[in-house]
């Protein structure tokens, strides 16, 4: 029989279809399709062709030349523009702003070819403290709210181009997602005085039935209440609300452990198309002992219909229970 299942952070409800469960084996492959053979401007010797680069970790050469082992660039076709104010104005019964933030694209290795779970973990490493160099610039901008990143990673997961990269978005608001969680996790706190995000940790950590993998700094778990199989979240065990807060070891076992939760997506669903994102605490916040910012990984495995889209509930045919040993038996790299 389906169950119900509420999300302990947002209080969402999750339909999880218990009598139907699906293997990897049984959905329907959007793998990531072959290299083209077009001119990519990410790589070597086509610096020329983005916008200079904002931050660079190199080997050698100058500013927007080769000889960078990742690379920061503005977004040549920003979804925000960086420049102006807010002009926060009303039209009626409506409100509206200008489009102002920032788009970002960090460059994460020279090779065209590379996918986050071949990527070196010195190399991932350089990715994570790029990601915190630029937060912590951007976050100074107090036209800024939140930052939001994310990867796009194959064709059927919004990524236009092959060579590996993730972006960076400086909005001038908080995405409601991000407030829904937030908000939930204060009213857990305000109840019970502790950090739900701790209390999941733990339990998750005792029961074992959704964890995935855990180290000394990070635990990786299937979400009880999972929107979509395979939905992967990677937490950190200190607590810590933001990102950009991040010290080296941190960063470190990170970059590890981010490798190998990628990897075992690989062995067990063949490589599949998939989103990342970064959810941290707000950049206007000071450090809130009820958030955990944490990573979210999902699998582009199954598609959004009408039920969801008018409904709001998301029908997950695999139970986290059963994707968490998938992943699990997958091994480690």
């Amino acid at each position: 029989m389906p169950e119900l299942r509420k999300d302990p952070i947002t209080g969402r409800w999750v339909i999880i279809a218990t009598d139907r469960a699906k293997r990897p084996s049984d959905f329907i492959r959007q793998p990531v399709p072959p290299p083209s053979a077009r001119v990519c401007p990410f790589d070597y010797g086509n610096e020329h062709k983005t916008p200079p680069e904002v931050l660079a970790y190199r080997n050698g050469g100058g500013r927007d030349e080769p000889g960078w082992r990742v690379r920061v660039v503005p977004n040549k076709f920003p979804v925000l523009g960086i420049e102006g104010d807010l002009n926060r104005v009303g039209e009626g019964m409506y409100d509206k702003m200008a489009g102002v933030g920032a788009n970002e694209v960090i460059i994460e290795s020279p090779e065209h070819v590379m996918t986050m779970g071949e990527l070196p973990e010195k190399q991932i490493e350089e990715v994570l403290w790029a990601y915190k160099e630029r937060v912590s610039d951007l976050k100074r901008d107090h036209r800024f709210r939140y930052i939001l990143i994310f990867r796009n990673h194959g064709e059927a997961a919004g990524a236009s181009l092959e060579h590996p990269h993730s972006q960076l978005i400086a909005l001038p608001i908080v995405p409601q997602r991000v407030k829904e969680e937030v908000d939930g996790a204060r009213q857990f706190y305000d109840a019970k005085e502790r950090c739900i995000f701790c209390d999941i940790i733990r339990e998750e950590n005792r029961a074992g039935l959704r964890l995935v993998t855990e180290t000394e700094r990070f635990t990786v778990i299937q979400p009880y209440a999972a929107r979509f199989p395979f939905e992967t979240w990677i937490l950190p065990k200190r607590h810590e609300s933001h990102f950009e807060e991040s010290d080296a070891p941190t960063l470190a076992n990170l970059a590890w452990i981010l490798r190998a939760t990628i990897r075992k997506m690989d062995r067990a669903l063949e490589r599949p198309a998939y989103n990342l994102m970064l959810h941290s605490a707000p950049v206007r916040e000071t450090a809130l002992p009820y958030y955990h910012w944490h990573f979210e990984i999902i699998p582009k495995l199954t598609r959004v219909a009408g039920f969801e889209w008018g409904s709001g509930f998301y029908v997950n045919p695999t139970p986290p229970e059963e994707s968490a040993k998938f992943l699990r038996d997958a091994g480690l790299p």
